[in-house]
């Protein structure tokens, strides 16, 4: 079963009978654009958008390592970084409508795809920078006790229960979504741990976040004070799934639209001997059963491994996948290997994320004849770049 956006429960028939990818309307499968037949392998780069702005460095990086490498999508997280007119309020304002356009064309002339991506629930902080939606709207806050510097948790979140937050949320991504002329978008979804703490199922704080140990190298005790209401107590699982089939809703049902996620709450940590951050010790990773089999499924792991049950997982429940990997050559190239080798037909390609890195620190990364301090992220992903576009088995680490 599922839960819908308003609140009615459907069993998995029910999904796929209403599921406009198994019907003749703009999100079946067959009525696809030419882009997304073209890109049947995906060979995609994720960036974001917080970290340049200086958009004719990323045409650069676009020009210089992405063409050459043959790499036919672009994942870009978008976030508060764009204009927005329906909530000025809530923008940074790096990228306008003129620029998002300007940038899909000029993708798009050289074979890639523009993915826009949008961080929902989680990621609503790092450290002790918070997003401008909880500052704007703290109603919307799932922990409204915990003060804005953040101690002792990973990053803040929104209630997807509130009955005004989806408002808001969508409007900002159909301004997105308009601006760059998406087919597809990402939602993000990833490290998500606060929602419905404290759990049913008596998870220890510390394993119900990725906690930030105090002076003594203990966990923060969990701080007092007033909790969401709405929340407090759920079963995470039924949580997540609510999210996730309202956005699934507006964007698959309503927009004809690709859904796009990362995919780590929806694994179980103790069966798939990953940590917390790659996988869900909240209960959450039973949503897998409660959402439509139609959403890709970004399944990120960064380290080596001799397996990867997660992608043989989500293959076997009916969801198309997209390994994504980081920094490091010899994990990338071992994760292409083991998705390639046990691979059916939902098997879309892999992605290359690039997090904590500029597309300056990336070109410099790239340029043989660059003598200065190279970023060390940025040094791992252009070797992890060059891994899995050549297949090379010898990779020289990053010092």
């Amino acid at each position: 079963m599922f839960f819908t956006l308003s609140g009615q429960i459907m069993d998995q028939d029910m999904v796929n009978s209403n599921n406009p990818c198994n019907k003749n309307e703009p999100g079946n499968i067959e009525n696809r654009s030419d882009r997304e037949k073209q890109n049947k392998t995906w060979l995609a780069m994720h960036l974001q958008t917080s970290v340049y702005a200086d958009l004719d460095l990323l045409k650069k990086f676009i020009d210089e390592v992405l063409v050459p490498h043959k790499y036919n999508a672009l994942i870009l997280t978008v976030d508060y970084e764009f204009d927005f007119k329906s909530y000025p309020e809530l923008s940074h304002h790096r990228i306008n409508k003129t620029q998002a356009r300007d940038l899909t064309a000029f993708c798009r002339e050289r074979g890639l795809r523009l993915v826009p991506m949008f961080n929902c629930v989680g990621h609503q902080s790092w450290l002790n920078v918070n997003a401008p939606l909880l500052l704007k709207f703290p109603q919307f806050d799932e922990t409204p006790q915990i003060n804005y510097d953040n101690k002792g948790i990973y990053c803040r979140e929104w209630c997807p229960l509130h009955p005004e937050v989806n408002k808001v949320v969508f409007a900002l991504i159909d301004e997105i979504i308009d601006a760059f002329d998406a087919d597809a978008f990402h939602v993000g979804l990833d490290e998500i741990f606060l929602c419905g703490y404290p759990p049913v199922n008596g998870t220890p704080w510390e394993l119900h976040t990725k906690w930030k140990p105090g002076a003594d190298g203990k966990p923060e005790p969990f701080p007092e004070g007033p909790q969401c209401p709405r929340c407090k107590g759920k079963d995470p699982a039924e949580l997540i799934a609510k999210a996730i089939n309202d956005y699934h809703e507006h964007l698959v049902k309503n927009k004809g639209l690709e859904m796009m996620m990362w995919s780590d709450r929806l694994l179980d940590a103790d069966k798939m001997s990953y940590g917390i951050t790659e996988a869900s010790k909240t209960g959450s990773h039973k949503a897998i059963d409660m959402i439509p089999k139609d959403i890709i499924m970004c399944d990120w792991h960064y380290g080596a491994r001799d397996s990867y049950p997660s992608v043989d997982f989500f293959q076997e429940k009916g969801f198309r996948v997209l390994p994504s990997v980081w920094n490091k050559p010899e994990a990338a190239l071992a994760f292409k290997k083991y998705s390639e080798e046990t691979a059916t037909e939902k098997m879309l390609g892999i992605i290359t994320c690039g997090w904590s890195a500029s597309p300056k620190q990336l070109l410099q990364a790239s340029d043989k004849n660059y003598s200065g301090r190279l970023n060390k992220d940025a040094e791992g992903i252009i070797k992890a770049i060059k891994a899995i576009t050549e297949n090379s088995r010898q990779i020289d680490q990053p010092e």
